[in-house]
């Protein structure tokens, strides 16, 4: 055999051990490569084995880095830890419970009726108190209502409130009407049927008290308290403090417009205004009535409304209720 044939076999003799050295290396890396993507230790036997007969450097077999959506684990094949997204979720907070709705007002024409009968017991009040350039316009309803519309339509295009006296049986014939007045101003009891109080007995008087006043609740025209006014002005100490004992308040007025006289008892629409406006004083109540003379069929208090609240304007004063009687 010649030198050139020995040299290349014992070349060849030598290159066997990097063959398998490099064959090994390789098997190693594909053996840790499907312990990582299986999930086992990376220090499997066969590896151990791979790593005691090869010389070249170990694959790193950490577990892989998971994203933050999802588990993480410090060692691979652990379970892992639960993360904030799997944490059961919090218990519901229940619904507060709604704000309750304000109660409405109850029906009633003064804030404290017992304070301000306490302190007209025995009297009529004839005017407001104080000294403010202020009057109340009132109306009785008793008979018809022939001039209420325009009463009411005058009031509410000035923007002006007054106050109102009706019977019972007023009432009981036009509920509407009482309901629309009480959208205006308060709504007093003025008897049952008109009577002359004086004449009756205390327990008549009571009957003409009670009745009225559950036909002005009946029509929606509010509680029907505590603002009285007797049937023609007529009074003594008893049905006055009956009236009282009964919590009412006893309201006269300070000038009587005489519209209810009609033109056929010598009035007419300027006679009705002029005395009404003649009577100016700060605090003035002035008495209207809502109907018409029962056989002219004239409506003065209703003509001369519109002329009353602009003179008195005028002059200065502003329109109130009988509410007033308590500042």
């Amino acid at each position: 055999m010649t030198d050139l044939g020995r040299g290349e076999r014992r070349r060849r003799r030598n290159a066997r051990p990097a063959h398998l050295a490099a064959f090994l290396g390789l098997s190693a890396l594909l053996l840790a490569s499907a312990a990582c993507s299986s999930g086992a230790p990376a220090t499997s036997t066969a590896t151990a084995s791979v790593q005691s007969q090869a010389t070249g450097p170990t694959p790193d077999a950490a577990a892989p880095t998971l994203s933050s959506s999802g588990p993480s684990a410090t060692t691979a094949g652990a379970p892992p830890s639960p993360s904030a997204s799997s944490q059961p979720p919090p218990a519901p907070t229940p619904p507060s419970a709604p704000p309750s709705a304000a109660p409405k007002p109850s029906p009633t024409a003064y804030p404290n009726p017992s304070a301000l009968v306490a302190r007209y017991a025995g009297k009529i009040a004839t005017t407001l108190p104080g000294s403010q350039k202020r009057v109340a316009l009132t109306f009785d309803g008793g008979a018809d209502a022939r001039g209420a519309e325009r009463i009411v339509a005058t009031l509410r295009a000035a923007g002006v409130p007054a106050s109102f006296f009706v019977t019972g049986k007023f009432a009981q014939a036009n509920p509407a009407l009482v309901a629309t007045l009480a959208s205006i101003g308060p709504v007093g009891n003025h008897t049952w049927d008109h009577p002359h109080l004086p004449t009756l007995s205390p327990s008549a008087t009571q009957s003409q008290l009670d009745r009225a006043r559950a036909q002005i609740i009946a029509v929606g025209g509010g509680s029907g308290m505590p603002f009285f006014r007797f049937p023609f002005g007529e009074s003594n100490p008893a049905t006055l403090s009956a009236v009282n004992a009964a919590g009412y308040v006893a309201v006269g007025w300070t000038v009587d417009s005489l519209g209810w006289q009609g033109t056929s008892g010598g009035q007419t629409v300027a006679k009705v205004a002029d005395r009404v406006v003649a009577a100016q004083r700060p605090g003035e109540i002035v008495l209207m009535h809502l109907g018409g003379h029962p056989t002219d069929k004239s409506t003065l208090d209703a003509d001369a409304l519109p002329q009353i609240i602009s003179r008195l304007k005028a002059s200065g004063y502003t329109f109130v209720t009988l509410d007033a009687l308590g500042s």
